[in-house]
C-alpha cells in the first residue's frame, strides 16, 4: 500500500515538473494559458510551482515520519545540509545565467531569489515545525500565517502593482538592493516576504501527508484528500473577492485554491493508480520525471541557459517553424521538444536506477 501511494505521488510530482519545464521554455509568442498571469488572476501556468510546493509538504511528512519526527542530531544535520544545498543550487543557476555570457565575477548583480531558494526556505521552516511543534497545531499555524500575511498585504499596499509603494518589493529592495532582484515584475515573485504564505502552502501539503499516512485504507485517503481539496478551493475562491488570486505576491487566496486543486488531483491520482490499478505503462513517463524531480528541473534550467547562449534554441525553433507556420503552435512544439529532451535525460537515469536526491 505504501509503495503504491508513493508511486501516485511520484506521478503527480512528475506531471508537475514536466509542466514546470514546459511553461518555462516556450519560444517567442506562447499561448496565453502557457504564460504566467501578469498580476491578478491565474492561468494554468500558475499552477505548476504551487503544486510542487504542495507535494513537497506531503513528502516532508512522509519522510520525517520514518523517524517519528524526532529531532535527532543526524536529522537536523540533514535538514540544514539540504537547505543550504538547495539554496546554493538556486544561486548557482542565477550565476550560471551571467557566467555563460562571460560575466564570471558579476556577484554585484547576482539575483538572490528564485524557485530553488524558495523551495529551500519552505523546506527548512516546515521541517523545523515538523520536528519541534505538536502537529495538532498544523491548521492553526496555517491560519495564523495566512491571516498575518493578509494583514501585511493590507497595511503595506501589497496588491499595488507598483514597486515604489508595495511592501514586498520595498522589503527586498532595502534588504538586498536593486541589483540583486528580479526586474520583470513590480514584485520579485520569489521574494522574502512572500515566503510567509509559501510556508503556509507547504504546511497544507504537510497536513495532507498526515491524512495520507494516518488513514486506514486507500478509500479513506482519497476521501480525506478530496475533502481537504474541496474546502481549500471553496474558501480560496470566496477569499478571492477581497484578496484576488495573485501568484506574484503568493496571495492567501492563491495558496488555498492551488493547494485545493493539488489535493484533489492527488486524490484522483491515488484513485486511478492505487485503487483502480491503472497499468504502469500509462504513467511511467511521468514517473521518470517524478523520481528525479528537482535534478531534472535544475538540468532543464541549465540546459535552457546553454541553449540560449549558443543559439541551439533558435536552430530547433527554426526547424519546427518551417513545418508549423503558426507562431504559437511552433512555440508549443519547441516547449514539448525541450520537455522530451529532458525526458531522455531522466529516462537514462531511471533505467540505470540513479535517483538524485536534492
Amino acid at each position: 500500500m505504501s509503495d503504491k501511494r508513493l508511486v501516485s505521488l511520484d506521478v503527480l510530482r512528475g506531471l508537475t515538473v514536466a509542466g514546470m519545464i514546459l511553461v518555462n521554455n516556450g519560444y517567442g509568442e506562447s499561448f496565453e494559458m502557457l504564460q504566467h498571469s501578469r498580476w491578478n488572476g491565474m492561468t494554468p501556468c500558475d499552477l505548476v510551482f504551487p503544486f510542487f510546493l504542495f507535494i513537497m509538504g506531503i513528502s516532508c511528512y512522509l519522510s520525517l515520519s520514518k523517524g517519528a519526527f524526532t529531532p535527532t542530531r543526524p536529522v537536523l544535520t540533514k535538514v540544514i545540509k539540504r537547505t543550504v544545498l538547495l539554496f546554493a543550487i538556486g544561486l548557482f543557476i542565477n550565476w550560471f545565467h551571467d557566467a555563460v555570457k562571460g560575466d564570471l565575477l558579476g556577484f554585484d548583480h547576482l539575483r538572490i531569489w528564485a524557485v530553488m531558494q524558495r523551495i529551500a526556505l519552505c523546506y527548512f521552516f516546515v521541517s523545523l515545525f515538523a520536528l519541534f511543534v505538536n502537529h495538532r497545531y498544523i491548521i492553526p499555524t496555517i491560519i495564523v500565517l495566512l491571516i498575518g500575511y493578509t494583514f501585511l498585504l493590507y497595511i503595506g499596499n501589497g496588491y499595488a502593482e507598483d514597486a515604489s509603494t508595495n511592501i514586498l518589493a520595498q522589503a527586498d529592495l532595502h534588504l538586498f538592493g536593486y541589483d540583486h532582484l528580479y526586474h520583470k515584475s513590480p514584485v520579485d515573485p520569489e521574494g522574502l516576504l512572500g515566503t510567509i504564505s509559501s510556508i503556509a502552502h507547504v504546511l497544507i501539503g504537510f497536513y495532507c501527508g498526515k491524512v495520507i499516512k494516518q488513514s486506514a485504507t486507500i478509500g479513506d485517503k482519497i476521501i480525506g484528500l478530496f475533502v481537504v481539496g474541496c474546502i481549500c478551493i471553496v474558501v480560496g475562491y470566496l477569499l478571492s473577492y477581497g484578496l484576488p488570486l495573485n501568484k506574484r505576491i503568493w496571495s492567501p487566496s492563491y495558496v488555498l485554491v492551488t493547494c485545493g486543486l493539488a489535493a484533489s488531483l492527488q486524490a484522483l491520482m491515488m484513485y486511478i493508480i492505487d485503487l483502480r490499478n491503472c497499468k504502469a505503462s500509462y504513467y511511467k513517463s511521468l514517473q521518470v520525471f517524478g523520481v528525479n524531480a528537482l535534478a531534472l528541473y535544475v538540468c532543464s534550467e541549465l540546459m535552457a541557459i546553454l541553449f540560449s547562449r549558443f543559439g541551439i534554441n533558435d536552430a530547433i525553433y527554426d526547424v519546427l517553424h518551417a513545418v508549423i507556420v503558426w507562431d504559437k503552435w511552433a512555440s508549443l512544439a519547441y516547449a514539448l521538444t525541450f520537455v522530451a529532451i529532458n525526458y531522455v535525460v531522466g529516462y537514462v537515469l531511471y533505467r540505470k536506477k540513479i535517483f538524485i536526491k536534492l
